[in-house]
């Protein structure tokens, strides 16, 4: 028997109407490096949305977009702030510090950044010359723990970060799922009226994989494309990550399908809940963090695949189980009754 996943969002292939424009345009002629037609039409269409003047680009992975965002947004001897279980400092092999620039982190129990955290960490980085100078406050939408911002706490952030001189930076690999939410309250216009630069993953919502970055601040605009090339972030068939976005921005499909995730992940979470189990953190996107013990995770692994996230000092463990715009719901009625099988 094929087990069912429930480990990732990125397992399936690509939505079958991106896979049709591919097919249907596979031999055209196009430019590359992100000048041919399709990458300007999703600037357009990105802009529209939006309603300002946008710098755009491409990327195919999303330590990579990280990588080379920071890299534009940081001198030699200043440092980007992220939660404890931020990505950049938990699961990109120290991509950000092999470069020379220092991840600090800051403390957080739902995946969240606040002012108060990014304060204590500012006041621990006074003794110059002997600590590197914050400049960048990194966060995750939704986070590493599925919980989402919203335009308050979105908006506190930036105005601390407009009065202490520093940029805000949003990672957004699962960013359709937090739009998606109903606990949050925000759209693109927002998310770029409150960032100095951010980035829609479509790894996680549909796409084959890309990502595109979306620059609000001007400062950084200039000179992007070349930070990208140095850092070989710069593909030559730009068209192909540009088609993807072309497709699921068309009338908001992504949104649509982030939508079918997050519930399929609150059918899991509740289920869960309704049987005493306690989960890490609240359902708010397309994840769920839930506390099981040995003999619940033996018995649910013999049906499906999950990712046990670590254990806690009581024995039991954390599991995640994750969902994606391809779950399919029979599949997810078949965990349900799992769950709800107490015997």
């Amino acid at each position: 028997m094929q087990k069912y996943s429930f480990v990732n969002d990125y397992g399936e292939g690509g939505h079958p109407d991106i896979l049709s424009l591919m097919t249907a345009t596979n031999l055209e002629q196009h430019s590359g490096y992100g000048t041919d037609a399709y990458s300007n039409t999703v600037r357009q269409m990105i802009e529209q949305t939006i309603g300002k003047t946008l710098s755009v680009h491409f990327a195919s992975a999303g330590t990579q977009t990280n990588l080379v965002c920071l890299a534009a947004m940081l001198q030699p001897i200043e440092g980007v702030i992220c939660a404890n279980s931020g990505h950049i400092a938990v699961n990109e092999a120290g991509a950000i510090e092999a470069t020379g620039h220092k991840v600090i982190t800051a403390d957080s129990t739902d995946g969240k950044l606040t002012v108060a955290a990014i304060e204590k960490v500012l006041k621990r980085h006074t003794l110059s010359p002997h600590v590197v100078k914050p400049k960048v406050v990194y966060i995750s939408n939704s986070t590493e723990l599925g919980t989402v911002y919203t335009r308050q706490e979105l908006a506190k952030l930036y105005q601390f970060c407009q009065d202490k001189g520093m940029y805000l930076f949003m990672d957004g690999a699962r960013l359709g799922a937090a739009l998606a939410s109903t606990h949050q309250d925000m759209t693109l216009a927002d998310i770029a009226r409150h960032t100095d630069m951010f980035w829609l993953g479509g790894t996680k919502m549909g796409a084959l994989f890309g990502e595109v970055i979306i620059i609000p601040n001007h400062e950084f605009a200039q000179n992007f494309t070349l930070y990208q090339k140095q850092h070989g972030a710069l593909l030559a068939k730009s068209r192909i990550l540009a088609q993807q976005f072309m497709v699921l921005l068309k009338d908001d499909l992504y949104l649509d399908l982030c939508r079918h995730a997050n519930q399929m992940a609150t059918q899991i979470g509740n289920a869960f809940v309704t049987n005493g189990f306690e989960l890490q953190a609240p359902v708010q996107s397309n994840q769920v963090f839930v506390i099981l013990n040995d003999a619940m995770i033996n018995k649910l692994s013999q049906h499906v695949h999950f990712y046990v996230w670590n254990e806690l000092d009581n024995g039991q463990k954390v599991a995640r189980f994750v969902t994606s715009w391809a779950t399919k719901a029979d599949k997810v009625a078949k965990l349900l009754a799992l769950i709800n099988d107490t015997n």
